[in-house]
């Protein structure tokens, strides 16, 4: 089993797919490297792709409005996912994700990518549509509870 596999599998949003379609999903994938504090996209700039992170790790940060400095939300790591709402809409980022290593290693799935292997397998759409929706729906529930706190 390459490392590659190997990441993809302990990916949460690829849970119960199949070897043969996690290799699906990586053929679509590019590789990107990037530098230490180079930024992979801002907030407010369109989302066209997910990120896998092979390699490094990444930092995500929030603007609440112009004005505001940035405030540091999360640190994210080899084998986690960042931009997959790109996947399902055309909107804009909702923060800025920065490099914190040198030679930080992404592979991105572009939206357009997805969309046309989810239309000649359905199979791995629904999944992978089925535990985003999970996952979101877990986060909403959890900020929720975060308002209610306040």
């Amino acid at each position: 089993m390459t490392n590659q596999l190997q990441l993809y599998k302990a990916v949460e949003l690829f849970n119960g797919l199949t070897n043969e379609q996690i290799e699906a999903l990586i053929t679509i994938s590019q590789e990107e490297v990037y530098q230490e504090d180079q930024v992979i996209f801002s907030q407010d700039d369109e989302g066209e792709k997910m990120y896998i992170i092979r390699s490094g790790q990444v930092e995500i940060s929030v603007q609440a409005d112009r004005q505001a400095p940035a405030e540091t939300k999360i640190f994210l790591g080899q084998g986690q996912i960042f931009g997959e709402i790109a996947l399902i809409d055309y909107g804009t980022r909702s923060a800025t994700v920065r490099a914190m290593n040198d030679e930080t290693i992404v592979d991105a799935i572009h939206r357009d990518s997805f969309n046309q292997l989810c239309q000649s397998s359905t199979a791995i759409g629904f999944v992978v549509m089925r535990n985003l929706a999970i996952d979101l729906s877990y986060k909403l529930r959890h900020q929720n509870l975060r308002s209610t706190k306040r």
